[in-house]
């Protein structure tokens, strides 16, 4: 485990996984700013102790070390329009969101230009994990600043993996999520199957629970009792199928993990982009 170190910690975006992510920075010594678009969003942290900032500029100000947790691309990219100039050189600026690998690597490149340390680290668990400091981080960026970052990964990661340069784990956490959308549409197509064989649906997920056709993503469908029950959880995962379609490109072929999602992906009510 790296040396603990206090450090002067700042985090934007507390929803459900990165407020308890700032939570367990909180809680392990650092100090703590948060800036908010719902301040009241904040009060809880406030509460136990973290600052609330005025502004983004005002968080950077104040932090060596800023985590952000936003939605998506959009949002990354407008909260860094404002950290970057912002933050002192030597700081470390660690984007938790599951975002493009060419927004991580275009984020990198104004840091350095910067003098800033960053680190693209999404993360898989959600926040029941976060809560309980057991996520999986993956990060991308310099060997040096993944070893800076360490410390304060280690408060809310337990498995924490360095990838490779910037937008390596954007990489991998897409590939990570369009897989769970996959299992969870083939999930879906074998019991469509079931039902229209006549085989007991019940009785088949729980021997394939115990089986060789097992996955996590086949547990959680099989608990559904609808495909709309997964309505929330399956617009996030559309999200990054279709960040896989885009960091594949256009002539990369068939994209196998996105054949299987979709069919599940549409049935929850999910709306494409081209469709909307």
């Amino acid at each position: 485990m790296a040396e603990i170190k206090q450090r002067r910690t700042g985090f934007i975006g507390l929803g459900s996984q990165g407020a308890p992510i700032a939570e367990r920075m909180l809680l392990a010594g650092h100090s703590l700013t948060v800036w908010a678009r719902r301040p009241e969003s904040a009060q809880d942290l406030v509460g136990k102790g973290a600052v609330l900032a005025q502004s983004v500029e005002d968080l950077a100000k104040t932090c060596d070390y800023v985590g952000v947790c936003v939605v998506d691309d959009a949002g990354v990219e407008d909260v860094c329009s404002k950290l970057i100039p912002a933050l002192a050189a030597g700081s470390v600026l660690v984007i938790h969101s599951t975002i493009l690998p060419s927004t991580c690597e275009d984020l990198a490149r104004r840091c350095a230009e910067a003098g800033i340390q960053f680190l693209d680290a999404p993360v898989s668990g959600g926040s029941p994990a976060a809560s309980a400091g057991t996520l999986t981080v993956m990060c991308g960026g310099t060997p040096e600043t993944f070893e800076h970052a360490l410390p304060v990964l280690q408060t809310f990661g337990s498995k924490i993996v360095h990838l490779g340069p910037a937008g390596s784990a954007q990489q991998a956490k897409i590939i990570n999520n369009s897989l769970m959308a996959a299992n969870m549409g083939l999930a879906f197509s074998a019991l469509d199957i079931a039902d229209k064989v006549g085989v007991d649906r019940a009785a088949l997920s729980d021997l394939i629970k115990h089986s060789s056709g097992r996955s996590f993503g086949f547990e959680v469908f099989a608990r559904l009792p609808t495909p709309d029950a997964f309505a929330h959880g399956a617009k996030l995962l559309l999200k990054d199928v279709e960040l896989l379609g885009s960091m594949l490109g256009p002539d990369a072929g068939a994209n196998a993990l996105a054949t299987a999602a979709l069919p599940f992906l549409d049935a929850t009510g999910a709306t494409r982009k081209t469709d909307r």
